[in-house]
């Protein structure tokens, strides 16, 4: 089980973001449709807009571990758990991918 990735555009271009590799990543298909022009999200706990993990800038490890063996992604931070939330990062379909890839021992990441 896979999923299909495009190339994302952290800051859309939709609000002015430019088409220049800072600025780039790859995303899944459905997340970066459920990212749709956003750049911040609302923290599930506080309520407050948070700005939303960027990928060239940040570090995963800073704002994120794996839960449960890998199967959930626990947002660490305030952006953790926004970007999260938001990009509804804990979905059925993610969390069944990533219990296949846990079986085939490709996930989580041995870094």
């Amino acid at each position: 089980m896979g999923t299909l990735l495009n190339v994302d555009h952290i800051h859309p271009r939709s609000i002015g973001g430019k088409t220049v590799l800072e600025n780039l990543c790859l995303a899944c298909w459905d997340c970066n449709l459920i990212k749709g022009a956003r750049v911040d999200g609302i923290d599930p706990l506080t309520e407050q807009i948070v700005r939303l993990f960027h990928p060239n800038r940040q570090v995963w490890a800073e704002h994120f571990q794996w839960a449960e063996g890998g199967l959930y992604i626990a947002g660490q931070t305030v952006c953790g758990r926004t970007t999260v939330a938001t990009l509804r990062l804990n979905r059925q379909q993610l969390v069944v991918s990533r219990q296949f890839w846990i079986e085939m021992d490709w996930h989580p990441p041995h870094n």
